[in-house]
């Protein structure tokens, strides 16, 4: 699989801080990759060196395997991006917008506008002024601005920011199809982990500036099992029984009484009786999963996200 862009040794700095520390990052083909931190993490700035926006400190950006500083014009024709505020004329309707940015981007097709809006399900808000759409609808609308050019890599700078419920999930369906349907190839970056864990075939983690893991999200789904958390009077007897009467070795004593059983899903109510009738007391019972958010906050060393 082609890799689409390569990043090596990537820093900036502003004075004396390291917005981003000696990035190592790879999106391959058809991905569409989730670049997840904190807000202050150095997405946005990594995102702005790899659109040209501001020049690295040090380090290398390759994109479709050529130098981004080298050949940048010629790259980033094949680029489409949305970098925080789309920044449209309010009083102008979507078409009229996307005519304004269709002739500085030399794409003279009348009909790479209606395809667009299409695209994005804005063709039946055309005669409405842009002023007067919801942040969903101006969203899409960037996005639409984005593809015109029919791009062979899309750049997302929190495309779901500030959005309600609805708004979200009609941009992540969006961006879905783009990678399915057309077949681009997609870096969004977010701190939104429940719509990442939906969204992406691979994430990236990035912490203080530092790219802290890659890793591809049918991975985590097999590290991020299913388990019963059993909390009992006495977690090493617990465990004698359930490898002496259930022949599993499948758990986990956590300390303090809490022990996470993997196998027997579904049984936990024979497992409970199991442990009541030999002496040991059970003081709750409850089915969880591993979240990303416990793989992100385990790997960043605690904390939250946002």
């Amino acid at each position: 699989m082609e890799t689409i862009i390569r990043t090596s040794g990537l820093t900036k700095i502003y004075g004396t801080q390291k917005a981003v520390d000696n990035l190592a990052m790879h999106v391959k083909q058809g991905q569409i990759y989730g670049f997840l931190g904190q807000n202050g993490a150095g997405k946005t700035t990594t995102i702005r060196m790899l659109l040209g926006l501001i020049k690295p400190t040090d380090g290398q950006i390759e994109i479709f395997g050529e130098n981004l500083l080298a050949r940048q014009k010629e790259i980033l024709r094949r680029v489409g991006s949305i970098v925080e505020f789309s920044g449209f004329y309010m009083n102008l309707t979507a078409s009229e917008n996307l005519l304004v940015n269709a002739r500085l981007m030399g794409v003279h097709k009348r009909r790479a506008i209606d395809e667009a809006l299409e695209i994005v399900g804005l063709q039946h808000e055309t005669k409405k002024r842009v002023g007067k759409y919801s942040l969903g609808m101006k969203q899409r609308l960037g996005i639409a601005r984005a593809i015109l050019h029919h791009p062979e890599l899309l750049i997302l700078d929190e495309p779901t920011n500030g959005l309600d419920p609805i708004g979200i999930k009609e941009i992540r369906k969006l961006i879905r199809s783009l990678a399915e349907e057309r077949k681009i190839t997609i870096l969004i970056s977010t701190h939104i982990l429940s719509e990442i864990e939906q969204l992406a075939d691979v994430i990236g983690i990035v912490h203080q500036g530092r790219l802290l893991e890659e890793l591809e999200m049918e991975d985590l789904g097999k590290r991020n099992r299913k388990y019963v958390e059993f909390h009992v009077s006495n977690d090493n007897k617990a465990a004698m029984l359930l490898e002496q009467y259930f022949h599993t070795y499948d758990y986990e004593v956590q300390g303090e009484g809490i022990i996470r059983v993997y196998s027997h899903i579904g049984q936990q109510s024979g497992i409970n009786k199991l442990f009541v009738e030999s002496g040991i007391e059970v003081s709750g019972i409850a089915m969880s999963e591993n979240k990303l958010e416990d793989y992100f906050v385990q790997l960043i060393g605690g904390g939250t996200i946002g």
